[in-house]
This record gives structure tokens, C-alpha cells and sequence, in this order.
């Protein structure tokens, strides 16, 4: 909700600054987001008239002009807008004014006015368009100003450009502050101000004409109220202060019946429509549409409706969106000549959520899905009519009978505040007096019992519905800085957590260590994502998708960091190593519903992470280098440390077939690492392939602690040995066989692959073909003695043996 300062002054004026203002709304839920001046600052600018203007000697498209400012001489300005003629009244920058800085400026410095000259001739000073002085994108010709502004002036006083736009974050159930009155009536109650009384007199009726309506959805609709208007001249140009104050509320100016409806708007909180009602056949029709209708709206989109979509129809077809937008067939334009104002009260919950359907807002959905006083509708219809009249009358004009259909108006009931329940909710003493003024400073009808108080809420408080709703407007009107400052009653100890418990913030940092930068992304996924990417072919929807293509639940984070890089890499981005950790959903039968979780879906935490391009930043020491497949492994690895994890080959769809493994904990799957599948590198245009990692965080959540081992007293002993195994036998296996046959020994301390030999085909070998050798360093020792020959090699011969009955195994010769 964005509005000027002075507007909201004109029906509640507190005697408080525009800072102040700003805190007592903020405080009272209403939080004043921004606040801005009307216009950039700038100096020097006054205003001037245009004396004479004659054709520059040496250029078609400049004038020189002769402008009066109030000073002795008139100055003589070189000027190329088209509109710079004898008689009309603009800003004119003087010689050292400032004006803010223009769009494409780079450094961002005020532009000074200086002596120029163009084409030989001198100007002093410049004749200013809004653009220039930064009021708005209009850049068609100089800004005229009105007949009587007064020369030599200040054009921010003659214009009022130091008025405040606020800017407010409303929540959903402040639908009643959606306009500047709303506003006005909310900082009256807060401040004890007085609150401007608004007049709407009856209209003169001079025309019996009326426009049949017939509403068929009372579910839809629970008020409608129209009038007819004929003979008016729409081609009339919309009054000055009304374009200036709907551009202050973010709203351009786009003809005279289409802005005093919006103005209406934004001042009252009611929006109405106006039809062309020469296009109007037959009478009006409010009901439920019928499947397969369409409409071309006003925004020119056309839309295919349902029995879900309430709608403004007659004899011919639809006209128009209830509650959101009309329709192009039925708008006004320079052409009209007599119209159908309507003003109508549709239920919340029949226009909630039925703009986004068809991906737009409108200002009027917005508001109505809030609550719009229903009681309003004939009072606004007069005032409409008083500023048509006032604007596009003409002595020909007439005026019809507002009729009014009330199908189902709401029916607002009592509801009680406890005295004794405030002060409980709240958290501090309330007396029945407190809460007695807060409902009448906000004019809420009521009446008082012993320690409690019945309220009875206004046509336009939508939100007052159960005793909880009156204790938060208390709370409000009492305000955080009226709360009192109190001691905490129960003591406060710290707790210290496990030292083999890993938070995700430790997790995080160990990562942030690794050289990744962390990503946030959304959980809610493409569905295409989880079924080509995952392999997900029932993902878990979601309800009310905030985005057509995010329309569920993400299974795995892996899509989501190769959106990330794709991205990146879209924006030339060399290395990308990035990672992330949060919640994916999972469908499991066994989950229950509890505090924190929902019956049939799984939300584990998982850790995911990607590298892309070289290693390590370009630099004169080291050769470059793209990350592979060992990178990821050894940052899991570290991940897990002091643990030992073990890869085992497996496939995942995301993933290439022979360059991707589990990572197995303690016998027990727990993450996934591997390079990106071909098919997916070639589909994102990935120059080569990153390497991506997704692991389980309860598994990264349980560590163990160092342990104290002293340093054996005596000498480590290494030997090499090197078994010729099948191609299909692996180092995890191999090492694994070897330390279990002599666990019980304890001398064996670390094993260590240090080479890999594979016979070149053809080649003369004492290796077979189909078979590698894989050379292992053995260090041991023993803490009590020190070791024998005879020892060393039982314990060789031992590990041989193993590795030879479990997968064939043989020294090499």
C-alpha cells in the first residue's frame, strides 16, 4: 500500500512528524516499509514563463526563448522540446543548479547547470521535462504547469515535491488499511487526532433509466449496486491533482473514467468498475462461469474460465472478472458516451487466489479477497457520480437510479473479550478501561458485562471474527514500547551439547573450509525434475504452487545444484563449487503426524555438493586442472573424518554409470558421489562434466572423538607387495580382506595403495590381460617388542593368503 503523506493529512492530521508518524504505525502492526520524497533532491529550479520563442539560426529542432523568472531580464535559453512555445508556464534550471543525476549516469553526481552554448547561441540555463527533474518517465516534452503558478517560485513548493511517499507491508488481515482513509482511521484511533467526517450527498436523479441485474450466486456475490450515466464528454483530460496523487500511489494516469475509479480506489478501499453501456446487451447477469467460456481482459489476455471463477455476464457472453478485472469487450474509451458504474461486495473466499490462476494481480483482487465494506457500496456510487459529473458532465448529461440488489449480505456477529484472558495473552496486566477505549477510539459498537466485553465489529473489520482477534487489536493500540520491561522470573542455564554431536552449522563450516560456497534454493521443483533427474515418478505435490513450473516437492538436492551451475555458467562463470543443506521429501507410509512432521512424508536432511571447472583458481605455479570424480571422494572423505566411509560402484540417474559410487558407512548406504551422466552435461551445454556428491546429515551428524594412542617405542617396519588380481576386483575390497585376517594381531597400522599396473594391449607382460597389479605398502608395528623376520613375513604371508582365497590373488613375480 503506497501513499503520499499529505493525503493521509487531509483526513487525520496528528501532530506528529512524518518520522514519528512513520513509528506509530509501524508499532501498531502497519510497518511503514519505506519512506521516500515525491522527488529526487535537486536545487536552482524555479518556476518561469515562456516570453517569446523563435527558430534557432542554425537548427530545425531548436527554439530560442525568451523566459521570464521573475528577475530583471528575461534569459535566454536554447531549447529542442516541441512543446516550448509563448505563453506556457515550465521549470526552469538556472545557471549552478543542480538536477539529480541522469539514468545512465556512472557515477551517480548531481548534472550542474552551467553557460552553454549550442549552434553559436548562449543559453542560460534549461527548461526542464518531469523525467529531468525526476518526478516521472515522462521525457515528451517540457513539464507546462498550471496558468497560475507563481514565477521566479521554488517548483518543490509550487509542486510539492518534499511531500513523503509511504510505503506500508501490510498483513492479510489488515484489509480495512488498504486505502488512505483506512489509514487516516487507524492513526486517529492510535493518535486521538481527529478523523475528517466524509460527506457523499445524493446525486440529482435525472433519468428513470436503469440497467436490470440479476444476481444467480449468492455465494458469489452478496451486494450489487449500478447506476446509469449517459451524454458525458469521456475525452476530457483527468484534473491535475487527481493524476498527481494516483502517481504518488505507484498509479498511472490512463483516461478521466478510468482514473477517478482507481482514485476512488485508493482512497476508500472500494473498487468499482465502469462499463461502456452501449456495449451492454441486454441486462447483467452475476453468476458462477460456465466450463470452456473465455474472456479477453482489459490487460489483453484471453482466458479460459470454469465453475470456479465468478463473472459479470449478459445476454451475449462474459464481461467481465468478479472482483478482478474487466473486460475488453465492455471498456470505456474516447468514444464513450453514457456508462454503467457498478460498486459490489464479493465474498472473500470467492475471489481468493483465482487472479493468480491465470498469472496476473490486480489491485482490485487484492482487496476484495481481503474484505471490502459491504455497507458502502450506494454511498461510493454517489461520490463516483459527484466527480464524473464534476469532470465529464456536460449539460446533456444525465443521471440514473442506483439500483441495489442485497442477495446475502454478511451478517457480522458478537464476539466477547475477557478481561482476564487479555491480560494473559498479552503478558501483562489489562484493565476493562484499556480495552473499553481501544474499541472506542476505533468506533467498534459495544456493550459491557462484569470483567468482560461484547463487541459487535464494523461492516468493514472482516478480520474481528473470535475473542483472539479483539486481543490483538488490545495489544496493538498498547504497542511494544507501552509494554513494560520485566526481569525473566525462571533462571537461565546454558546447554552445552555432545562433542559427538555435529550441528549443521559445523557442517556447514567444515564445507565453507573444503572451498564451497553455500546455496539457498527453493524446495518446491519442476516436476520434470524429479522424473528425469530422480527418477521420482509420483513426487509429492504442492496445493497452491507459488510458480506454474514449481509445482512440487523436491526428492534430492542434486537438480537444484545443477540449476545453480547452469546459471553460473551462463554468466561465464569458470568455477563453480558450491553446496547445500536442507530438507528433501520423501513419500514414506510409516511417517505419523506429529508437532513437526505429516503423516506419509519423510523430511530428512541432506548435504549436497558440486564441482565444476579447475581445482584451484589460475595461477603461475600450478598447472590447471578440471575437478574429476577423486576430488568429490576425497572432500566426503573429509566430511567424514575421523570415520572411514568405503565407495562401492553403483548407478544413479543423474550420475554417469561407470563413474559413480555409494558411500557406505558402517555396511549402511549413505550418500551417492559420481560425475554428471553425459546426457544431462550435453541437454545443459556444460562444457565437461561436474562432480556431485549427496549424502545423508544424521549420517555427517554422529562423530567420534580422537582417541589418545601413544607412540610406540619401537620401529615401524614397511614392506611392498604387489597382487595380481581380476580387472573386476576392487582396492576397497582387497584392503578390506587383508585387515580382517589379521585384526587380531594389531600390528598391522596402515595399508597404502601406492601403484597400479595394467599390461598395454599387445605388450609383453607378466601380467594377463584382464588382470592388474595394485602395489600396497604395509607399515607395522608393535608397541610391545621389537619385530622378527620371522614375524613380519608370517604376517605378509598371512594377508596374501586372505586376499587369495577371497579373490584369487597372486604375488607378482
Amino acid at each position: 500500500m503506497q501513499f503520499p503523506e499529505s493525503w493521509l493529512r487531509e483526513y487525520c492530521n496528528p501532530d506528529l512528524n512524518t518520522e514519528q508518524l512513520a513509528n506509530v504505525l509501524t508499532m501498531a502492526g502497519l510497518e511503514v516499509e519505506e519512506m521516500r520524497p515525491a522527488a529526487p533532491a535537486f536545487t536552482g529550479i524555479v518556476v518561469g514563463e515562456i516570453k517569446e520563442a523563435v527558430q534557432h539560426p542554425d537548427a530545425d529542432r531548436l527554439r530560442v526563448c525568451q523566459v521570464d523568472i521573475g528577475a530583471e531580464k528575461l534569459l535566454n535559453i536554447v531549447c529542442g522540446a516541441p512543446n516550448a512555445r509563448v505563453g506556457i508556464r515550465v521549470p526552469v534550471a538556472t545557471v549552478g543548479a543542480e538536477l539529480p543525476p541522469p539514468a545512465d549516469s556512472k557515477d551517480g553526481k548531481p548534472f550542474k547547470i552551467k553557460v552553454g552554448k549550442l549552434r553559436g547561441v548562449e543559453s542560460y540555463g534549461m527548461l526542464c521535462s518531469a523525467r529531468e527533474l525526476g518526478i516521472s518517465e515522462d521525457h515528451g516534452g517540457l513539464l507546462e504547469l498550471a496558468s497560475d503558478a507563481s514565477i521566479g517560485k521554488n517548483i518543490r513548493e509550487v509542486l510539492d515535491l518534499d511531500d513523503v511517499i509511504f510505503e506500508l507491508k501490510l498483513t492479510p488481515n489488515l484489509g480495512h488499511c488498504n486505502s488512505v482513509y483506512g489509514v487516516a482511521r487507524e492513526v486517529s484511533a492510535l493518535t486521538g487526532a481527529p478523523l475528517k467526517t466524509l460527506q457523499f450527498p445524493a446525486q440529482q436523479v435525472t433519468t428513470d433509466a436503469v440497467l436490470p441485474v440479476d444476481v444467480q450466486a449468492p455465494d458469489l456475490c452478496g451486494r450489487f449496486s449500478g447506476r446509469l450515466m449517459q451524454n458525458l464528454n469521456t475525452q476530457v483530460a483527468t484534473p491535475e491533482w487527481i493524476v498527481k496523487r494516483l502517481e504518488r500511489c505507484g498509479q498511472r494516469s490512463v483516461s478521466a473514467l478510468v482514473d477517478i475509479s482507481n482514485y476512488v480506489m485508493f482512497e476508500l478501499g472500494r473498487p468499482s468498475h465502469i462499463f461502456d453501456a452501449d456495449k451492454i446487451h441486454g441486462d447483467l447477469q452475476v453468476r458462477w462461469a460456465q466450463t470452456g467460456e473465455t474472456l479477453k481482459l482489459l490487460n489483453g489476455n484471453t482466458v479460459t474460465l470454469d465453475e470456479q471463477v465468478g463473472v459479470i455476464a449478459d445476454s451475449q457472453g462474459v464481461e467481465s472478472l468478479a472482483g478482478i478485472m474487466g473486460g475488453d469487450a465492455s471498456a470505456v474509451a474516447d468514444t464513450t458516451r453514457n456508462i454503467y458504474i457498478e460498486a459490489a461486495f464479493w465474498w472473500p473466499e470467492a475471489v481468493a487466489g483465482r487472479s493468480r490462476r491465470f498469472n496476473f494481480a490486480t489491485d482490485a483482487g487484492y482487496r476484495f479477497e481481503r474484505g471490502v465494506d459491504p455497507a458502502s457500496t450506494i454511498d461510493h456510487i454517489e461520490y463516483i457520480t459527484a466527480l464524473i459529473l464534476s469532470i465529464c458532465g456536460t449539460p446533456e448529461t444525465r443521471c440514473g437510479v442506483i439500483t441495489d440488489v442485497q442477495p446475502n449480505m454478511p451478517q457480522r456477529s458478537s464476539v466477547t473479550l475477557r478481561v482476564d484472558r487479555a491480560s494473559k495473552i498479552i503478558g501483562v496486566p489489562v484493565t476493562q478501561e484499556q480495552c473499553v477505549s481501544v474499541f472506542e477510539r476505533m468506533h467498534f459498537p459495544l456493550t459491557q458485562g462484569d470483567k468482560q466485553i461484547t463487541v459487535t465489529p464494523p461492516s468493514w473489520r472482516f478480520d474481528i471474527e473470535v475473542e483472539a482477534d479483539l486481543i490483538e487489536e488490545v495489544a496493538r493500540f498498547i504497542g511494544y514500547d507501552g509494554l513494560p520491561v520485566t526481569a525473566p522470573v525462571a533462571p537461565i542455564f546454558a546447554r552445552t551439547s555432545s562433542e559427538m554431536q555435529r550441528t549443521p552449522m559445523q557442517v556447514r563450516h567444515k564445507l565453507a573450509e573444503l572451498g564451497y560456497l553455500e546455496t539457498i534454493n527453493f524446495s518446491f521443483v519442476p516436476r520434470q525434475w524429479e522424473n528425469e533427474l530422480v527418477d521420482n515418478a509420483t513426487p509429492i505435490e504442492v496445493l497452491n504452487p507459488i510458480a506454474s513450473e514449481l509445482e512440487v516437492m523436491r526428492s534430492s538436492l542434486l537438480p537444484s545444484l545443477l540449476n545453480v551451475l547452469r546459471q553460473n555458467v551462463g554468466r561465464h562463470t569458470q568455477r563453480v563449487q558450491v553446496f547445500e543443506l536442507s530438507h528433501v521429501f520423501i513419500r514414506d507410509a510409516a511417517v505419523e503426524n506429529t508437532d513437526t512432521t505429516v503423516k506419509g512424508i519423510a523430511q530428512p536432511r541432506y548435504v549436497a555438493g558440486l564441482i565444476y571447472g579447475d581445482k584451484k583458481p589460475v595461477q603461475w605455479g600450478d598447472r590447471p586442472g578440471a575437478s574429476d570424480f577423486y576430488d568429490a571422494k576425497g572432500d566426503v572423505e573429509a566430511l567424514f573424518l575421523p570415520q572411514q566411509v568405503q565407495f562401492v560402484p553403483a548407478s544413479h540417474p543423474m550420475l554417469h554409470p561407470g563413474r559413480c559410487a555409494h558411500v557406505v558407512l558402517n555396511k549402511h548406504v549413505v550418500g551417492v558421489v559420481g560425475e554428471l551422466h553425459p546426457k544431462w552435461r550435453q541437454k545443459y551445454d556444460l562444457s565437461h562434466a561436474p562432480v556431485m556428491f549427496e549424502l545423508q546429515f544424521s549420517a555427517l551428524q554422529h562423530t567420534q572423538l580422537p582417541g589418545y594412542m601413544p607412540v610406540s617405542r619401537f620401529p615401524a617396519v614397511l614392506r611392498d607387495v604387489a597382487l595380481v588380481v581380476a580387472e573386476s576386483v576392487t582396492y576397497a575390497q582387497l584392503v578390506d580382506v587383508m585387515q580382517q585376517s589379521v585384526s587380531k594381531d594389531g600390528i598391522l597400522k596402515q595399508i597404502t595403495l601406492f601403484d597400479v599396473y595394467r599390461p598395454k594391449e599387445g605388450a609383453v607382460s607378466d601380467v594377463p590381460a584382464g588382470y592388474k597389479s595394485m602395489a600396497f605398502r604395509l607399515e607395522l608395528v608393535d608397541e610391545l617388542a621389537t619385530l622378527t623376520d620371522e614375524r613380519i613375513s608370517e604376517v605378509v604371508a598371512t594377508l596374501v593368503q586372505a586376499a587369495g582365497k577371497a579373490y584369487n590373488a597372486k604375488l607378482r613375480g
